[in-house]
């Protein structure tokens, strides 16, 4: 059985990763570096935009290893695979499909699949994932999640799903081992990316960053 890779360095330490997603990867470059200049280096661009895996290249090109960029919304082994070959360096994917699973950890790069019940989130961990995504987690919110890691302590679960930039910590604090936050993060920034907007942008990073690992707190980062 090929190992499991390990969860994102990146992700572990600043425990957010931020989701590009838009209707085209136009903007998602000076989107990822007005995200990275907040402190906030990992990010996940979502297979549904158009031109993704081109934008991954180029971001991972610009910003180098103090990033790491992945791919998202992976729901095929094509997709997986393709993924791969732009250099993406972890995939998320909504629902657990062990072949994604398989072909991310033989690849070498960590996956994230999406789960909700204590199944899905065991089958997760059991195909190879190297943390799951709790998906959607607003639906339970912080709460659920504690009640999920109290039979499954040893998964690494990361909130994906309607949480908000001021829900951040509630997750953390729930023993989440990192969030996913897109569109309350980015407010449309990838479709309107001016100057104005990016330096917006690179301080509300900066502010999420500050609320998920304050004093008393990083001890969470290690479950």
């Amino acid at each position: 059985m090929t190992a499991r890779p390990a969860i994102t360095p990146q992700l572990s330490r600043t425990r957010v990763m931020a989701i590009l997603r838009s209707p085209d990867a136009a903007g998602l470059p000076a989107v990822a570096r007005a995200l990275a200049a907040g402190g906030i280096t990992c990010l996940e661009i979502t297979l549904t935009t158009s031109g993704a895996l081109d934008a991954l290249a180029v971001v991972r090109d610009e910003l180098g290893p103090e990033v790491a960029v992945g791919a998202g919304t992976v729901v095929t082994t094509v997709q997986a695979r393709d993924a791969l070959a732009a250099g993406a360096e972890f995939l998320v994917a909504p629902v657990v499909d062990t072949d994604v699973v398989r072909t991310a950890a033989e690849g070498g790069i960590p996956c994230y699949p999406g789960a909700w019940t204590p199944t899905e989130v065991s089958a997760g961990r059991r195909a190879g994932a190297a943390a799951v995504k709790l998906f959607p987690a607003v639906t339970g919110g912080p709460a659920y999640l504690r009640q999920l890691l109290a039979p499954l302590p040893d998964v690494p679960l990361i909130a994906v799903g309607g949480v908000g930039i001021d829900q951040a910590r509630d997750y953390t604090d729930a023993g989440a081992h990192a969030v996913g936050i897109g569109s309350p993060l980015l407010r449309g920034v990838d479709r309107n990316p001016t100057p104005e907007n990016l330096d917006l942008l690179t301080e509300r990073a900066r502010a999420l960053l500050e609320a998920v690992t304050a004093t008393g707190h990083a001890e969470e980062a290690g479950r």
